[in-house]
C-alpha cells in the first residue's frame, strides 16, 4: 500500500458492478417469470389461446407467451444475414443484420429483424423479435370448399419501399387442375 487511497487496486472505485463476464445465473431450463399482466394471465391459464390475445389487439411484450401457446410446433428460418456499415470518424463500424421468419405452419407467422456486432446475437435477437411480431394469417380455399382451409382467401398485393409483392391463392397439394394428357403428380 503506497498511501494513494483506493487507487492502484484496479477496480477504479466502481463498487461491485460489472465484475467480468458470465457470472449471471442464466440457466437455459429456468422457469419463466412473467413481467406483464398478460404474461401472468397466460401463465395462470386465464387466456387459452393466441386468438384471444389477437381478438382484443393486446400487444405481446414477452416472447415466452408465444412459446407457451405454440411450443414445439414453432419453426424458424433465417432468411438473410447481411453486413451493414456505419461511417464513423475512425472508419467504418460493421454490424450484421439478420432476418428471421418464425411460424407454426398453422396460421401464425412473424418476422424479426435485428442488427448486432455478432451474427449469433443478431439471429437470436431477431428470433425473439419475430415471436413478438407474430400475426394470425387468415386462410381460405382455392376452388371449392373441400377439406380444411389451406391457402389465403383472396389475391393480396402489398408494397414497401421499392419491393412489391402479390400473393395468389394456391390449390392444395396434389389437387392442381390437370391438362389433358398430363399425369397426376
Amino acid at each position: 500500500d503506497r498511501g494513494r487511497g483506493d487507487r492502484g487496486r484496479g477496480d477504479r472505485g466502481r463498487g461491485d458492478r460489472g465484475r467480468g463476464r458470465g457470472k449471471r445465473d442464466d440457466k437455459e431450463g429456468e422457469k419463466w417469470t412473467p413481467c406483464t399482466k398478460l404474461g401472468r394471465l397466460v401463465q395462470s391459464g386465464k387466456i387459452k389461446s393466441l386468438e384471444h390475445i389477437y381478438l382484443f389487439s393486446i400487444p405481446i411484450k414477452e416472447y415466452q407467451i408465444v412459446e407457451h401457446f405454440i411450443g414445439p410446433a414453432l419453426t424458424d428460418e433465417v432468411m438473410k444475414i447481411m453486413p451493414v456499415q456505419k461511417q464513423t470518424s475512425a472508419g467504418q463500424r460493421m454490424r450484421f443484420k439478420a432476418f428471421v421468419v418464425v411460424g407454426d405452419s398453422n396460421g401464425h407467422i412473424g418476422l424479426g429483424v435485428k442488427a448486432c456486432k455478432e451474427v449469433a446475437h443478431s439471429i437470436q435477437g431477431s428470433m425473439i423479435l419475430a415471436k413478438l411480431n407474430m400475426v394470425p394469417v387468415r386462410r381460405g380455399y382455392w376452388g371449392g370448399k373441400i377439406g380444411l382451409p389451406h391457402t389465403i382467401p383472396t389475391k393480396i398485393s402489398g408494397k414497401c419501399g421499392s419491393v412489391a409483392i402479390r400473393l395468389i391463392p394456391a390449390p392444395p397439394r396434389g389437387r392442381a387442375p390437370r391438362r389433358a394428357g398430363s399425369p397426376r403428380c
